[in-house]
């Protein structure tokens, strides 16, 4: 801004920001719609540096006010690096035959996993139909007859050639309810016991070595027994295998020539055929009742049958197969400990919590995994074990899945042992600056994990060519939302308000956000009174309504101020009272009120009372402020006495704590107001800071300062007296709302700067502050010298009461 008087009211033309603009175009249809986001030059750097470095730990976190486009930008800028890398490989867990405990993790080139896991179902069901038919085909059951029969007829040879040994011995072979047996023979007969008595002794030693011989050699041929069914059974094994091997190769040969390419998925399929032949009766296995022998009667199986469970493929993450699709970039809303790192499932049998490879899931992590992942920082920092898991995941390279109850032993059930699986991604944090600082003030880690920071600004300095381009932005929010175009004029109204946003008449602000609520809210304005676009009246009604609906607060407090419940005076003169102004945010409600603040003054010690501090309900920074007031007086006026003073100030009808020094040149005009004995002008408020040297500085919020104290006034009736003193230096951050520029336009309110507290002193009191002469003293009759002449009367009483006590103490 071009330089201005201090101490005179600002000249109406200077209170319309927009008039500048000069915008050289009818609507935003007619401009190129800006693909980037203006001001954040630095912040797309760094997000471009993160996107395509490959080096480990230059992860981001992005770190800049809501609704400054943070998301939007790093979903676009990550998306249109993606777009460009190969896409990453499948994932899929396969059962470990050797070891059920510990699934083994599956890599496989894009799109392939879902291949590899239709191939093996398809294996499943087609030998769920053959391997039955294989053992219950003719050819089956003749082989096995044969075998079967081969030892039977071995088993009977023996038995017949040892009976007519044992005829020609005169010994017969006779099957009990116990077994077989030998006894003498009488022709076709057993020998009575009472003839074989009757034997003479020779005849009965030679009969009895007959039958042990023959015995004997039952015997052998009776033990020879179950090693024959033994090596039936090996020998019908060792076909079921075969005939077996013959089913799994045929059904699984496409399979593993599909995979011979992939060792992994090549190893696998070895190791599950080899199972499978091993394992072959589990096709057999019925589901009514149990089951005899090695093959029993068979039944179709199908691949959801759990005993086939451990052949699935457990697929985690499939990409698409076209190669062109990119890396992806996952956004997890919800990043807990499951969802970020991925869990093991369980279900209930039996009373039992059991799992096994087919319920382990996948999280954002796998999902990610070779591109990019995107985090709301104070999510995944409040989440329980979700921040050191993923900390622990990008230090360690790889996924592993653990849950809460193991990481604390709080249960005791069996679980899995996954492989974990190696990570390579970028990870991008998405939070607000504090937060940043704090994790680069408190976590040893995240600097190492977390090299780079995409700082989004909150605002951009305003110039021809930065408001083309925030029209531009407009068009583009315009076209990317389906909304109708908008005139220039109603794009120089959102410029306006994008400068009072940034509460700063040189910046635009970048809350893109609020912005885009805005165009939303006069699109619909713009639909109901039938208007082909959105123009300059349907964003000024919008913001209207925005303030109306959030007012109830503001209306309130200027209720009490119209009642006289809050004592407020816009007119007349008083001696140490003045009208300072502050601000109060509460919600979405943001809105100035003014407050009486009074100054008593008499003789004392030195010291300015802060009432708000004794009370405790003021802050430190107030606090501060009103010692500052002491320095101001300590150095200005009476240097070569004591200051005699005693004070006190408070911000009257406050209930609540008092924080900031922005009333603290108002605190100190009252204060001298008291001190010169001259009224203040009762039409003004006061806001601005003040230094020890009496500088007024800069403070927040002076729009809505100024027409907190200019809605009191205007409710009461404009007198063209009425106006607010400000910081000179606040000149710049003026975007007052319609209503004060046209009082001020009609000379009927005023807003005026001052640089000095003296200045502001001769506006208020209409008389002249006083400099110190060339002899030390200030102008005669001038505020100063009345201040001055009220310490000097201060002191001199001060030390006469003190002499006083003196020759008091010496009088006998």
């Amino acid at each position: 801004m071009d330089e201005i008087a201090t101490g005179q009211p600002i000249e109406p033309a200077r209170l319309r920001p927009g008039a500048a603009f000069a915008l050289d175009f009818e609507s935003t249809d007619t401009l190129i719609p800006l693909e980037d986001w203006p001001g954040q030059d630095r912040a797309l750097e760094a997000m471009r540096l993160a996107a395509s470095t490959p080096h480990e730990g230059f992860n981001l976190f992005v770190l800049g006010p809501p609704g400054s486009g943070r998301h939007s930008a790093t979903h676009k800028l990550l998306a249109e690096t993606a777009v460009t890398r190969p896409a990453p490989e499948d994932w899929a867990y396969v059962g470990n035959f050797d070891d059920p405990r510990r699934p083994v993790a599956l890599a496989l080139p894009p799109g392939r996993a879902n291949a590899l896991r239709d191939g093996v179902r398809k294996v499943i069901n087609d030998l769920a139909n053959d391997i039955p038919a294989i053992f219950e085909s003719e050819d089956y059951q003749a082989r096995r007859r044969a075998i079967e029969e081969t030892y039977e007829e071995r088993h009977e040879a023996a038995m017949s050639a040892l009976a007519d040994t044992a005829r020609e011995k005169g010994v017969a072979i006779v099957r009990t309810p116990m077994g077989f047996g030998v006894a003498p023979r009488k022709d076709d007969d057993i020998l009575p016991p009472d003839e074989y008595e009757k034997l003479s002794d020779e005849a009965r030693a030679a009969l009895d070595a007959a039958v042990g011989e023959v015995r004997e050699q039952l015997e052998a041929i009776l033990q020879e027994v179950p090693k024959g069914m033994k090596a039936q059974r090996r020998e019908v094994e060792e076909m079921n295998i075969a005939m077996a091997r013959d089913g799994v190769e045929s059904a699984m040969a496409g399979l593993l020539a599909e995979f011979a390419d992939h060792e992994g998925a090549l190893r696998h399929l070895q190791a599950m055929r080899d199972d499978l032949i091993d394992n072959a009766e589990l096709f057999l296995i019925r589901e009514d009742g149990p089951q005899a022998g090695a093959f029993p009667v068979a039944t179709a199986k199908h691949y959801q049958r759990p005993q086939f469970s451990r052949y699935a493929v457990n697929v985690i993450v499939s990409r698409h197969e076209d190669a062109t699709a990119g890396a992806p970039v996952v956004e997890e809303s919800l990043p807990t400990l499951a969802n970020l790192i991925g869990r093991i499932e369980y279900q209930a049998e039996h009373g039992a919590l059991v799992t096994n490879f087919t319920m382990i899931r996948a999280g954002a992590l796998h999902r990610a995994n070779g591109g990019f992942l995107i985090l709301d920082a104070a999510q995944v920092l409040t989440e329980p074990l979700a921040w050191d898991a993923l900390k622990r995941s990008l230090k360690s390279g790889e996924i592993k899945i653990f849950s809460a109850g193991e990481r604390f032993s709080l249960i005791s059930t069996e679980t899995l042992e996954p492989d974990p699986i190696p990570l390579r991604l970028r990870v991008v944090l998405v939070g607000d600056r504090m937060l940043y600082y704090l994790l680069v003030a408190l976590d040893p880690d995240f600097s190492r994990l977390f090299k780079l920071e995409a700082d989004f600004d909150d605002r951009m300095p305003r110039s021809a060519a930065s408001a083309l381009l925030f029209a531009r932005l407009i068009a583009r929010m315009v076209q990317t939302s389906g909304l109708r175009a908008v005139s220039a004029g109603g794009v120089e109204r959102l410029l306006e308000e994008s400068l009072r946003l940034s509460d700063d008449a040189e910046r635009f602000s970048l809350n893109l956000a609020a912005l885009a609520d805005i165009l939303h809210e006069a699109e619909h304005r713009a639909g109901e009174n039938g208007a082909a676009r959105i123009g300059a009246d349907e964003i000024a009604a919008t913001i209207e309504a925005a303030e109306r609906r959030a007012g109830r607060l503001r209306d309130l407090s200027q209720e009490m101020i119209a009642r006289g419940t809050l004592l407020i005076d816009t007119d007349g003169a008083r001696i140490g009272q003045i009208n300072a102004l502050s601000v109060l945010e509460i919600g979405k409600s943001r809105f100035g009120r003014p407050t009486r603040v009074s100054a008593r003054v008499r003789m004392g010690a030195g010291k300015v009372v802060d009432i708000e501090r004794e009370a405790e309900l003021g802050g430190p920074i107030h606090s501060k402020g009103v010692m500052i007031l002491s320095g101001y007086l300590g150095g200005t006026y009476v240097p070569d006495l004591p200051m005699s003073l005693w004070a006190s100030l408070v911000f009257e009808q406050s209930y609540g704590g008092i924080e900031g020094d922005s009333a603290s040149a108002a605190e100190l005009l009252a204060l001298l107001s008291a001190l010169a004995e001259v009224a203040i002008d009762q039409s003004y408020a006061v806001t601005g800071s003040v230094n020890q040297f009496g500088d007024i500085q800069p403070i927040g919020g002076v729009n809505e300062k100024i027409e907190g104290f200019f809605d009191i006034c205007a409710a009461r009736g404009l007198t063209g007296r009425q106006g607010v003193l400000i910081p000179a230096t606040n000149l710049g951050h003026l975007v007052l709302r319609p209503r004060v520029i046209e009082a001020v336009e009609a000379g009927a309110f005023r807003i005026i700067p001052m640089a000095h507290v003296d200045e502001g002193l001769a506006i208020l009191t209409g008389h002249e502050a006083g400099a110190r002469g060339k002899d030390g003293t200030f102008a005669p009759d001038s505020i100063n010298a009345k201040v001055e002449a009220r310490l000097t009367a201060f002191a001199e009483a001060r030390r006469h009461f003190g002499n006083r006590g003196k020759h008091e103490e010496n009088t006998p």
